[in-house]
């Protein structure tokens, strides 16, 4: 799949830095259009949630709506300068205008609701989807508004980490277990795939050798050099843990993977590869689901 556009969910946060850096990276390697998307936050569906219940006053949302509007002009301008960083055309325009033709260049959107789900129904109109993660829960498998858009966007996700390592994209490791998943992401990473210097196709033990064989097969076919690495399966390892040391080890600076196998309550009662990665891993991760 040709990569022609992308969007980043720019928070505002920690994770906002290193999600801007590698979308504008990626945007201008592979010449795609970006949109910044920044959702601020309604008082009435926080209040609907229980938040804030007992200061709910005409106060409270005049002060609540100032503030998130002086965040998203903070925001927006943090995005703008990351634009000029790399060299990067800034369109301004209305959400309801045509960007235009695509290139390296991008425009700035805001809405107001609840993020996770906005941000992953915003996302099914894009090619690929760059999410941040924050410093704060590296020990976590992951947000809300990660799961919501991988699960419910039907778009592969590039998860960054807060800050961006110097080269992303040179090599890159597909981890591969023969699942519609892993093929979702490799498909869906075929722009970065053929851009990059270096492919390794990762399976663990046995059982998915021939299908990884055809896979660099499939990738040969698309313009993508790959080579195939089979790693020893290790008993009582887990494989998230033994997929994402072979992806150091052979010098990855991305790793490609299918994405909650399960769904994430299984994931939760019952373990699983995208949890054990997303609670360690500090690498960018390509998922889809």
């Amino acid at each position: 799949m040709t990569t022609s556009t992308m969007l980043v969910a720019v928070s505002g946060g920690t994770a906002s830095d290193g999600a801007v850096e590698l979308a504008c990276r990626f945007a201008r390697r592979l010449s795609a259009h970006l949109e910044g998307f920044h959702v601020k936050a309604d008082p009435f569906e926080l209040v609907a949630q229980g938040y804030f219940a007992t200061y709910f006053t005409d106060r409270f949302i005049q002060d609540f709506v100032a503030e998130a509007d002086t965040r998203a002009t903070k925001v927006r301008k943090a995005f703008e300068q990351a634009l000029a960083r790399h060299g990067m055309e800034f369109r301004p325009q209305k959400p309801t205008e045509l960007p235009g033709s695509v290139g390296a260049a991008a425009v700035w959107r805001e809405e107001t609701g609840n993020g996770p789900a906005l941000v992953a129904r915003r996302a099914r109109f894009f090619d690929l989807v760059v999410l941040g993660r924050s410093e704060r829960v590296v020990d976590q498998p992951s947000s809300d508004t990660v799961e919501q858009t991988l699960i419910h966007s039907g778009r592969p996700v590039l998860l960054a980490p807060a800050k961006a390592p110097d080269a992303v994209g040179d090599r890159i490791a597909i981890g591969w277990d023969g699942s519609a998943a892993a093929v979702r992401a490799m498909v869906g990473a075929l722009s970065l795939l053929r851009a990059a210097e270096e492919t390794v196709v990762l399976s663990i033990g046995d059982k998915h050798r021939e299908s990884a064989q055809s896979a660099v097969e499939y990738l040969s076919w698309r313009g993508v050099k790959a080579k195939h690495s089979g790693i020893p399966a290790v008993p009582g390892a887990g494989i998230g843990g033994q997929l994402l040391g072979s992806a150091r080890d052979c010098g990855a600076d991305l790793l490609i993977m299918g994405g909650y196998g399960h769904t994430p309550w299984r994931e939760f009662f019952l373990g699983g590869a995208t949890r054990e990665i997303l609670g360690v891993s500090l690498l960018p991760l390509l998922l889809a689901h």
